[in-house]
């Protein structure tokens, strides 16, 4: 299905280079000598790459300031290289901002940041890759099971879980011929089984988000934040706390 529908649009490669581009974007602007200096226009740039995060950032992003994005991501991105505290980190990033159901994509925020930072390092463990309390994600969508639709998968959505299953996903494209740039693959392929799920659903899952299936591609693009921003006009996907979309006056986030 990946080397199908991504035909239309330059083959597979290109939407790998797409990703590898997403993660040098976060590698430059989150760079330790670099955090301190980041502004309202770089934060929402990267929150453009990030389609659970960028319709509800705005309202928060007005309230509680720049500086408080800086700090919180100082603090999760601090002492990366340690995974045995990865998840602490991560709940202690998500404590530091308001609760509740309008906050969940807080997760998706931190999980993003982590990943695309330091790709090798942690896998992406976003809610829509595996969520233990919603019982959803790419991991129950591969699981083998008899009546996958009614069984509690009693697996955690912690880092070792998400490292296992990449671990898995690896091995499972390296069967089948792939083997540079596995990361982004592994990225790809979970954006492409999840796109099946949406579509499956009838793109009911962030309705507002996917709004016609014309393009087998769609999907899978706005999971992995590759339509976030007009690279002509610097338009965003990211809406301000009063509806209108950022506008970024460095488009192409370079330097």
């Amino acid at each position: 299905a990946l080397v199908t529908g991504s035909e239309a649009n330059g083959g597979v490669e290109k939407y790998i280079a797409g990703i590898a581009f997403k993660a040098s974007v976060f590698q430059e602007a989150l760079r330790p000598d670099r955090l301190s200096t980041l502004d309202e226009d770089r934060f929402i740039g990267l929150c453009a790459f990030m389609a659970p995060v960028r319709r509800r950032v705005g309202p928060w992003l007005a309230e509680a300031g720049i500086a408080a994005a800086r700090e919180a991501i100082g603090r999760l991105l601090d002492d990366a290289e340690n995974f045995d505290t990865a998840d602490a980190r991560l709940s202690r990033f998500i404590a530091s901002f308001p609760s509740g159901k309008s906050y969940r994509w807080v997760r998706d925020l931190a999980a993003e940041l982590l990943h695309y930072t330091y790709p090798e390092q942690y896998p992406l463990m976003a809610r829509w890759i595996w969520d233990q309390t919603a019982n959803a994600g790419v991991l129950r969508e591969i699981w083998h099971a008899e009546n996958i639709d009614h069984i509690t998968i009693d697996i955690a959505d912690n880092y070792a879980t998400f490292l296992m299953l990449r671990e898995e996903l690896s091995q499972f494209l390296s069967s089948n011929g792939i083997f540079r740039d596995m990361l982004f693959y592994v990225d790809l392929l979970t954006a492409q089984i999840y796109a099946d799920y949406i579509c499956a659903q009838g793109g009911s899952f962030l309705r507002t988000d996917f709004a016609s299936d014309h393009d087998p591609m769609q999907y899978t693009r706005r999971m992995l934040g590759l339509d976030g921003i007009d690279p002509d006009t610097g338009r965003t996907r990211v809406r301000r706390a009063d509806g209108e979309r950022y506008v970024l006056q460095d488009a192409g986030l370079g330097g």
